[in-house]
């Protein structure tokens, strides 16, 4: 077994709290907690990739998302403390005043490239031409896929499962229920539980891909670790269910029903959720576990993506 090495730039092991939410409790993973500039949990992918990054010498490193990207933001952030330069390819149009991540990508001094909907389709083909163009001028280039979502990045998510086993007798969860975008978090969570011989459910709520589209990106991201890395064990499909339907307004958007139980959720917890992926995933674990089987303890990840609420903040401050 090949294990790749990384980075120490997030604040590990996040906290493992115990919550309480319409007098129903249960457990929440503070990935949230990772680090104040790179917060969540795109910053334990990162580790890996930019370790390697780092050791090609990069003078750049290009990456793509949404205009409020989390991953973007994250990678912005962590590059400019190890001195990269960066250049994101968001989905989005420039705005006059950006808000949320959009603003600290620019405190942070990324060079911005904004795609139509349609060309952002073809993201990875224009990073791979353009590192070519910048590679001609003699420059190093390093390219990391939507949410470091990579057989390399999902290595976040495989020692994740070591860190939470150190925080509570996993033979006794039923599961790990987190948002789903680029489907690392929840292949990384398939390929950890396999290596520490556990078997919990993990639930992707999906917000952005046709749910058979994720689906199979996370099971090949899964089996690529295992053959890339040597790994001796068998992925177990079954362990793995898409929650579908909690996005269907859109990932760029969320219902006024959705930030209402968010709002509630802030202001009985203190813990604010974004309206890309958490806020959609708090949705789906109240209406599937906290309101059906209450019986299951399964986990709520909590991935991060505060600064996301900030563009939303007109939305959110109807509901207060």
């Amino acid at each position: 077994m090949k294990i790749p090495k990384k980075l120490e730039l997030a604040h590990l092991p996040t906290p493992l709290e115990k919550l309480k939410f319409r007098n129903k409790e249960f457990l929440i993973k503070r990935d949230d907690y990772t680090g104040s500039d790179f917060l969540g949990n795109k910053i334990r992918k990162l580790e890996y990739l930019l370790y390697e990054a780092r050791k090609e010498k990069s003078d750049f490193i290009f990456t793509c998302g949404g205009d409020q990207s989390n991953h973007a933001r994250a990678t912005v952030s962590a590059a400019a403390r190890l001195g990269i330069k960066t250049r994101l390819y968001l989905w989005g149009s420039e705005k006059m005043i950006p808000e949320g991540n959009l603003f600290l990508n620019k405190m942070y001094g990324a060079e911005l490239v904004y795609l139509s909907k349609k060309e952002f389709f073809n993201v990875d083909e224009i990073m791979t031409y353009e590192r070519q163009k910048t590679v001609k001028k003699g420059k190093r280039v390093y390219v990391i896929p939507a949410g470091g979502s990579s057989t390399l990045g999902i290595w976040g998510y495989i020692s994740f499962v070591e860190e939470l086993k150190d925080q509570i007798n996993l033979k006794k969860i039923d599961g790990i229920f987190a948002a789903c975008g680029s489907g690392g978090t929840a292949a990384g969570l398939l390929v950890g539980s396999a290596l520490n011989k556990i078997k919990f459910k993990i639930y992707a709520v999906n917000v952005l891909l046709p749910p058979r589209e994720i689906r199979k990106k996370i099971l090949q991201l899964a089996e690529g670790a295992v053959l890339d890395y040597n790994l001796k064990i068998k992925i177990d499909e079954t362990q793995l269910e898409i929650i579908d339907g909690y996005s269907s307004e859109g990932y760029k958007n969320i219902t006024d029903k959705k930030i209402k139980l968010i709002t509630e959720f802030s202001s009985s917890t203190g813990i604010l959720l974004d309206p890309a992926y958490t806020g959609k995933a708090i949705s789906a674990y109240h209406d599937l576990i906290l309101l059906k089987d209450k019986g299951k303890k399964v986990i709520f990840l909590h991935t991060g993506g505060i600064y996301g609420t900030f563009a939303k903040r007109s939305g959110y401050l109807k509901h207060s």
